[in-house]
């Protein structure tokens, strides 16, 4: 799995490799939002991790940049990644395409368990039942 982390301080994107290398996953990493942006037009990533709060554009802009796209990455499945708690954050991330919120301090656990539920939901809507 290829993953890219979209996140300005150092610190949370390191807790997160140590994280993925443990299931053998690849992290790319962004500093900020523009650059993470360009990585997803390179590069084929099988998520997206994005944290909302960082300078310059903010992480509700560039999942909106993604799901705009006029190609298929505007589907790569996002993950929020925030340590804001405001009571309607969650849906206004869902609203505007990210499949799934985690608070930070991210756990091992519930990274993988977002990942899964992913994986799941993209296989099932993938299935055809004649």
């Amino acid at each position: 799995m290829n993953v890219l982390f979209i996140e300005d301080d150092a610190m949370n994107r390191r807790v997160v490799r140590d994280m993925l290398d443990v299931a053998g996953a690849q992290m790319a990493e962004a500093d900020r939002a523009e650059a993470g942006l360009a990585r997803i037009e390179a590069e084929d990533f099988d998520v997206i991790l994005v944290d909302l709060r960082m300078p310059g554009m903010d992480g509700f802009e560039t999942i909106e940049r993604i799901r705009s796209r006029d190609d298929a990455k505007r589907s790569l499945p996002i993950i929020v990644v925030t340590a804001d708690t405001a009571p309607d954050l969650t849906e206004r991330c869902k609203r505007l395409g990210a499949d799934e919120v985690l608070f930070k301090p991210v756990a091992m656990d519930s990274l993988f368990d977002a990942i899964g539920r992913i994986l799941v939901r993209r296989t099932n809507a993938d299935d055809v039942i004649f």
